[in-house]
């Protein structure tokens, strides 16, 4: 399910790109770059909020919709026991956290945990 914020941002994206489709339906002089660039606007406000959540963290715990963890990483004991941490280790560029890989050794599925 989408918070609020990201629910708000889908709807506002909606309504720019509808707005681009009727500025190109009216054929107007100066309405193609208009409706264009509505349309782009538009579609960059509805696909950003819904590709956001999808860093570091597993299909099925997004699902859920739990409280992101630290460095948008799994929750804090989110984590199956089944995997096992790695030497792998990386800054997240957007929350400069250190992030620890964790793998599932018969898997071979990964997950992501900030480290303090």
């Amino acid at each position: 399910m989408l918070g609020a914020a990201r629910l708000l941002l889908v709807g506002l994206g909606g309504l720019i790109f509808l707005g681009g489709l009727v500025a190109l339906a009216a054929g107007r002089e100066g309405s193609l770059i208009t409706g264009l660039t509505l349309l782009v606007v538009g579609g960059v406000l509805i696909v950003v909020p819904l590709f956001e959540r999808m860093r570091y963290r597993a299909n099925a715990v997004d699902r859920s919709n739990p409280v992101v963890g630290p460095g948008g990483g799994e929750p804090l004991g989110a984590i199956d026991a089944r995997f096992e941490p790695t030497d792998e280790v990386f800054v997240d560029p957007t929350s400069e956290r250190r992030m620890r890989v964790l793998i599932d050794p018969r898997s071979g599925e990964r997950r992501y945990r900030a480290e303090d």
